[in-house]
């Protein structure tokens, strides 16, 4: 096989995984990852990502908490606003997807710094190119690319993940605060890691022909 029938199919075949066999993933096994993770491209060279893997299941199973707290705090408030059925829809269904990393042996956090350049702090700045929230969804951006090349990786390496937002859209300062994750620092998803216990079916796609426009 060529390289690039080697690299399509890892990218055709990965899967989010949501159930996982009781093996250890190592901290060698998270390195290998990362530093697949940082050679993704990035705005300006700014590098805005960070990780935490977190091996440990009590720790694992603390986040689980804080996200099924924080879920059922959000539906008392929803029903008491006369959203009774909207909220038993967020704990049945939503709350099942949004602490699927309750079985993964790892869970990494991923995390988004702030953008920083030359660029920012001798132009974009001074001239207020764009408001300063923009900063915030370019260090977002470029954390997307270094979770994808981990992802890849971790398929390619045998090991399975799952990308999820769901606790932090829940429990976003919880987890900030349990894990001491600076405040400028944007949680931007957590990411189950672990040897897959069962792999999903291939979900369809759309075809190329209906997301592409080439002018030439």
């Amino acid at each position: 096989m060529t390289t690039y029938e080697i690299m399509k199919e890892v990218i055709h075949e990965r899967r989010s995984v949501r159930r996982y066999e009781d093996r250890q993933v190592t901290a060698e096994d998270v390195k290998e990852l990362i530093d697949c993770a940082r050679y993704a491209p990035s705005d300006t060279n700014s590098q805005t990502w960070e990780f935490i893997a977190i091996l440990n299941r009590e720790w694992i199973a603390r986040i689980e908490q804080l996200t099924w707290d924080a879920l059922h705090k959000r539906a008392e408030q929803a029903e008491a606003q006369g959203l009774a059925k909207e909220a038993r829809l967020l704990v049945k269904s939503f709350g099942p997807y949004a602490t699927a990393f309750s079985n993964a042996p790892a869970l990494i956090i991923c995390l988004a710094s702030p953008y920083t350049s030359k660029f920012r702090e001798r132009i974009f700045d001074p001239i207020g190119l764009v408001p300063s929230t923009v900063w915030d969804e370019e260090g977002i951006k470029s954390s997307c690319l270094a979770i994808q090349n981990l992802m890849l990786a971790a398929h390619a390496r045998g090991l399975a993940s799952c990308p999820m937002t769901g606790p932090v859209l829940l429990a976003d300062q919880q987890i900030k605060d349990m894990l001491d994750i600076p405040e400028d620092r944007q949680v931007n998803m957590v990411l189950a890691l672990g040897y897959p216990s069962d792999t999903p079916a291939k979900l369809p796609r759309k075809p190329v022909e209906d997301i592409l426009r080439i002018i030439e």
